[in-house]
């Protein structure tokens, strides 16, 4: 992709609206425009982000299992009057009705439609257990919606839902969805914390919050540090194995880690006091499990193996697939601008052509390129006739984690520079060395 094609609308002044650091960077960047308050169009830079992080929590669901479907945006209410929830709810929830004045809503999550879905089409044990998901739209009409994608009316959300014939495998089904979601964020570059919680309008007893560490965040925390060393790095994990993935949950929740809701002062007190810090989190998804406050409700049962008929066990997971943008970025900058971690990058390596027109200059960017698509990794090559300063500061804006900057001067030596974005440390090499370098660093993230 070459910037002289591109569309990246890139602001040079701070917009006055955004408050905090992601929703500036997204801004200044071209990664959104708002349309009107909490609703955004995404650009194609900030597209491209939210389609690489919505195919990572695809990938992680799928390795636990989760079957994939899509769901509409629009709900007719009587579904939400089965369930108790349509008045409950309260004005978040945006209501409508149809040209016929049916009652409808623009979704807020889907615990009754996946409830009627299941209840349609499965009614014996043998069928169990069965886990669906989808990534889809969400509307919530926040009273004071701000900060950009973090706190927005309209966003992408990853909602998915457990059916179990009993409690334990439907504590399973939970326990599996936190290690999950724990590779989902690791392999995002984030360090996300599980941390108890209130269970709020979804209901249920059970509930883990994910909260990345940030100054900006709208939780406070109360957590050991030590948890923030746990990663589960490239560990096979065998989802089925119920002792295993307990295993791991307990690793992960035995380290007292609460959100203000949850908090405990005196269990917190025994917490070593070099270990006990108090901070701010970003929400980035949630777990629950609730038995059967849907099924009951909607009449989604099964048969037993004795011939009896009983409600299935529910539980539901969510992740802010758009909200998770901003929660890196806020996790990851510097003054220049955004400094995205590999795995969801939009592009992994910029090339930046110092004197554009020169025949050296330009035959040496446009073999650097076609070497990095034959590896299968696309570079975003800035081609513009601007100064190198531009060059360099549109590349630290959008933050892409290396470049490689190519002129007349370090060609006449046979060398390229490769720059980290992150570390700011730059190397010359030859451009094939380059190449391959890249290649290896990216290898680490199929």
């Amino acid at each position: 992709m070459r910037l002289t094609r591109y569309f990246l609308p890139v602001l040079k002044e701070n917009p006055a609206e955004a408050q905090i650091v992601s929703h500036r960077f997204m801004l200044r960047a071209g990664m959104i425009k708002q349309q009107a308050a909490g609703i955004y169009s995404w650009l194609p830079l900030g597209y491209r982000v939210l389609r690489r992080i919505e195919q990572i929590v695809h990938e992680e669901q799928q390795r636990a299992g989760h079957i994939p479907l899509l769901m509409p945006t629009l709900q007719p209410a009587d579904l939400w009057r089965e369930s108790g929830r349509y008045d409950d709810y309260g004005q978040e929830m945006l209501r409508i009705k149809d040209r016929h004045e049916r009652d409808m809503l623009y979704g807020p999550t889907n615990e009754e439609m996946i409830t009627d879905i299941f209840r349609s089409n499965v009614s014996s044990y043998k069928d169990l257990p069965l886990t669906l998901y989808h990534i889809q739209w969400k509307f919530r009409d926040e009273m004071r919606p701000r900060f950009g994608v973090m706190r927005g009316r309209e966003f992408l959300m990853k909602d998915g839902y457990n059916f179990d014939l009993d409690r334990d495998a439907a504590l399973h089904a939970y326990n599996r969805h936190m290690v999950s979601y724990l590779r989902t964020y690791e392999r995002m570059g984030l360090t996300a914390i599980p941390m108890r919680a209130a269970s709020g309008p979804i209901g249920g007893d059970n509930t883990h919050e994910f909260l990345v560490l940030a100054s900006t965040g709208e939780s406070e925390v109360f957590y050991d540090d030590r948890v923030t060393q746990l990663k589960l790095g490239d560990r096979e994990v065998d989802f089925d194995n119920r002792a295993e993935v307990l295993g791991i949950c307990d690793e992960f929740t035995t380290l007292y880690a609460r959100t203000d809701e949850t908090h405990d002062a005196a269990l917190f007190e025994q917490v070593p006091e070099a270990h006990r810090k108090v901070g701010r989190g970003i929400e980035v998804g949630q777990i629950f499990y609730f038995g059967t406050k849907y099924s009951a409700a909607m009449g989604a049962t099964v048969t037993t193996p004795d011939g009896s008929k009983v409600p299935v066990e529910m539980g539901s997971h969510g992740i802010g697939v758009s909200r998770l943008l901003g929660a890196i970025i806020e996790a990851s900058h510097d003054e220049k601008g955004i400094i995205w971690p590999e795995g969801v990058t939009p592009f992994p390596v910029g090339i930046v052509n110092l004197k554009q027109g020169d025949g050296a200059a330009d035959a040496a960017c446009d073999a650097l390129e076609k070497a990095l698509l034959a590896r299968g990794l696309e570079p975003l090559y800035d081609d513009r006739d601007e100064r190198a300063g531009a060059k360099f500061a549109t590349m630290d804006l959008i933050g892409l984690p290396w470049r490689i900057t190519v002129g007349p001067r370090g060609l006449a030596n046979g060398v390229v520079e490769l720059t980290s974005r992150r570390s700011g440390e730059s190397e010359e090499m030859s451009p094939e060395a380059a190449v391959a370098r890249v290649a290896e660093i990216y290898a680490a993230h199929r």
